[in-house]
């Protein structure tokens, strides 16, 4: 029984230890830390823009499906008629193309460029070995030739 509690530990051991579940607990802190940079972008500076138009919090767009729609002060639900909350959609919605953008303007996009640059140097670096043996399989050609017209030429003689 001690055998099998050992293997057990030894395999959340193993678990643990590989690369990819250390890079997912980097990944959701990071993620965190980027929902907070999001947050306060929406609440700093799309809201604002979107309050030259309207209210400042998106959330208080709503339309009334069935009249008359009564909302209490404190709670913000509707206690009569059906209200609809586009605003709330909306605001989760930017948020996301927002988050979005971010990600692939400062972080996917620069890395793309970087990985193919970084190809095209590995692609030139093998081209030009190519380029090397192919010159010095021509020159060790040339040689081969060179002594077998001198052997031959000796031979005339």
């Amino acid at each position: 029984m001690d055998e099998k509690k050992v293997s057990v530990l030894e395999g959340f051991k193993t678990f643990l230890m590989r690369g990819n579940v250390i890079d997912l607990a980097v990944a959701v802190v990071i993620g965190a830390a980027f929902t907070q940079i999001v947050n306060s972008v929406v609440k700093g500076v799309i809201s604002p823009l979107v309050g030259a138009f309207g209210t400042k919090d998106l959330t208080q767009y709503s339309s009334c499906l069935k009249s008359p729609c009564v909302v209490d002060a404190k709670t913000g639900e509707a206690t009569s008629g059906i209200q609809i909350m586009w605003g709330s959609v909306l605001s989760a919605t930017l948020t996301f193309l927002i988050t979005a953008a971010v990600v692939y303007f400062l972080m996917v996009l620069p890395m793309s460029k970087y990985l193919a640059r970084r190809a095209d140097r590995q692609a030139a670096k093998e081209g030009a070995k190519e380029v090397v043996e192919l010159t010095e399989l021509e020159v060790l050609k040339e040689i081969r030739d060179a002594v077998v017209a001198q052997r031959d030429a000796g031979h005339d003689r």
